[in-house]
């Protein structure tokens, strides 16, 4: 015998005390509770479970998705705050350095000056003295040249050739008189 014939058998005395009244079959709604039953468990584990944990799973996709996206606007919002934090010192350093190459560039302007006003100034002490030592050359040769011309001057004036001795001491009594004079 099989569980729902004995149970229709068991129901059949009760139902027949109660059912006979209001003509309600007990082992009927007994068995079709049952059936309502093992559907309902059938569904729950094979249709309702799956479907609830691939809710779940989605759920978790999402909130996954959700809280990488709000990380990703934070490591945005990062990464611009330290672009523009790169950018200020870049520009920073970069205004340093232009600035740095200006002093840099004025020294060598000044030091350039220094050095040629130096290089100027001591061309026109060598042109000076250059000036000085050919003015000296010049009195020199023309000392040499006035007492030449005395000598032969006094030569002729005196009408006789002088000796070599006499020619010297006439020219060293010129050039001292010409020395005297400047």
């Amino acid at each position: 015998m099989d569980f729902l014939t004995i149970l229709a058998a068991a129901d059949a005395g009760n139902a027949a005390s109660e059912g006979g009244q209001f003509g309600i079959n007990v082992s009927l709604i007994i068995a079709q509770a049952l059936n309502f039953i093992i559907v309902a468990l059938l569904l729950y584990f094979f249709a309702v479970k799956p479907i609830l944990a691939t809710m779940d799973e989605r759920q978790a996709k999402i909130s996954d998705g959700l809280q990488y996206a709000e990380e990703m606007k934070s490591k945005l919002a990062e990464s611009e705050r330290e672009q523009a934090e790169l950018t200020r010192k870049a520009s920073e350093e970069a205004q340093a350095i232009v600035k740095e190459a200006r002093d840099q560039a004025k020294t060598y302007y000044d030091q350039q000056v220094q050095l040629t006003s130096a290089k100027v100034e001591d061309m026109i002490k060598q042109a000076k003295q250059a000036n000085e030592l050919d003015r000296e050359r010049m009195l020199s040769e023309v000392r040499q040249e006035i007492a030449q011309l005395v000598v032969s001057t006094t030569g002729k004036v005196l009408s006789k050739d002088l000796s070599d001795d006499e020619r010297s001491r006439f020219n060293d009594s010129a050039v001292s008189l010409l020395h005297g004079n400047n």
